[in-house]
């Protein structure tokens, strides 16, 4: 595939989603929106699911772990083939080795991230919940002021 047809069917794929971002807002009832203009009435819609974390956590440790032994499967064979195809003169052997050098590096990166992700996950769940808590606490003490306001000292039948 040439490039051209490369940047082609970018463009074809982008124009098929263009919905584009949307900043999420409060509909005039005071409910919550699901982001396609469908109102909720529950309160709330952050919700940390430790579950779901965990699983990506899980599955970002299967990668790490098979990343780990498979990714390096025909390292020595490549790097064996580099070396010879370099003693018999063959550019092709200069160039194996820089795409296996290229590929260790790559590997490198693609497991520390895969650690990253499964390390953090854990810790993740535990700050967005801590968030939860915070913004529902002060969602309260907002609603306590509000009732304040409300109130008409001269009718004490609205307290």
């Amino acid at each position: 595939m040439a490039w051209d047809e490369w940047e082609q069917l970018k463009a074809e794929a982008a124009q098929r989603h263009s919905t584009g971002m949307q900043i999420d807002h409060l509909p005039p009832d005071g409910g919550s929106s699901d982001g396609g203009g469908n109102s909720k009435t529950s309160f709330g819609d952050l919700k940390v699911g430790q579950d779901d974390l965990a699983a990506i956590g899980d599955r970002a440790f299967q990668l790490f772990d098979k990343l780990g032994t498979q990714g390096k499967v025909a390292e020595a064979s490549t790097g064996g083939a580099a070396t010879d195809l370099k003693t018999q003169g063959f550019a092709l052997g200069d160039a194996l080795d820089r795409v296996d050098q290229q590929w260790q590096k790559q590997l490198r990166s693609l497991t520390e991230a895969c650690a990253h992700i499964s390390n953090h996950m854990e810790f993740s769940g535990k700050v967005h919940q801590g968030n939860e808590y915070h913004v529902i606490g002060l969602v309260s003490s907002i609603a306590e002021l509000d009732k304040g306001f409300d109130e008409n000292p001269a009718n004490p039948e609205s307290r």
